[in-house]
């Protein structure tokens, strides 16, 4: 057993280490400065939002290895909402000193239940270390940088849709409850009240490209005016914005999307439903 001295000696050493070890956090210089921009800060539950991440990598930094983008969500008590990590689109090891990457996606606000104002983090990590690289900016907490504000409005906010004929019943993944679609059959129709203004109609959809050859064409229609027309190739879920004018849209208080598919497939001999494309979000904006 060490002697009590011993034991100080210790205590001390590792103490003198975390101390170390957090000074050389502390004095790592920022790889690059993080910038995130919001298509609207008032998103209601249910809603696209268009996020534009920018990183300006500073002049002398060197990245080593790939790393992720964490984005966390959050409650102003540190509450998470939801996430979206995501590889860049140009790797991290690829930066180079003073470029600067800039890209978009686009999210979904989950159904969560909760309305109200959210702070959005993000920071730098590997997967594997989980190691996190030291940015230029708010450090909220443990290499976590605060980077935007929004509000989170209800989902009445939004144009309420009636998935109609057409349809088979919602399903959800098994390992994220956040995930649900729902199958076409051959034509399917939504219906909703008329915005009767120019908007955009989202689709995210995705196929079974190893069930056809060619891929299956997909008809977009509002009433007998076909909006839109694509070929089903994307196997993992893929974003459509589908403009539509006014006139589109139609003179009577209710519209109607109709998605019609060219083929369908039937999964197997224990599930013989006639199925056309998944569809993951459907959404209606005219604001």
């Amino acid at each position: 057993m060490p002697r009590p001295t011993s034991v100080v000696l210790y205590a001390l050493a590792a103490t003198l280490a975390l101390t170390g070890c957090s000074r050389k956090a502390e004095t790592e210089p920022p790889v690059a400065t993080p910038t995130l921009t919001l298509s609207t800060e008032r998103v209601p539950i249910g809603s696209p939002l268009k996020l534009t991440y920018r990183f300006d990598v500073a002049p002398t930094a060197k990245i080593d290895g790939d790393y992720w983008v964490f984005v966390h969500v959050l409650e102003p008590d540190g509450e998470a909402l939801w996430v979206d990590d995501h590889v860049p689109q140009v790797p991290t090891s690829a930066w180079k000193p003073g470029q600067t990457i800039e890209y978009t996606r686009m999210k979904f606000v989950p159904n969560y239940p909760y309305v109200g104002p959210a702070i959005v983090r993000l920071g730098l990590y590997d997967p594997k270390t989980q190691n996190r690289l030291t940015l230029a900016g708010q450090d909220a907490s443990h290499k976590e940088y605060q980077v935007a504000k929004l509000e989170i409005q209800p989902q009445s906010e939004n144009i309420f849709l009636i998935f109609k004929e057409g349809w088979h019943p919602a399903e959800v993944a098994g390992n994220d409850p956040n995930v649900e679609w729902q199958w076409t059959k051959k034509s399917a129709t939504i219906s909703f009240r008329n915005p009767k203004r120019d908007g955009t109609i989202y689709l995210e959809y995705a196929a079974r490209i190893d069930k056809f050859t060619p891929p299956q064409q997909v008809t977009l229609r509002m009433g007998d005016q076909v909006i839109d027309t694509f070929a089903a190739t994307a196997r993992d879920r893929t974003l459509l914005t589908v403009p539509v004018t006014a006139a589109q849209f139609g003179t009577g208080d209710v519209a109607e999307l109709v998605i019609d598919v060219d083929r369908t497939f039937t999964p197997g001999e224990s599930d013989t439903r006639e199925l056309g494309i998944q569809i993951f979000h459907a959404f209606v904006d005219a604001r």
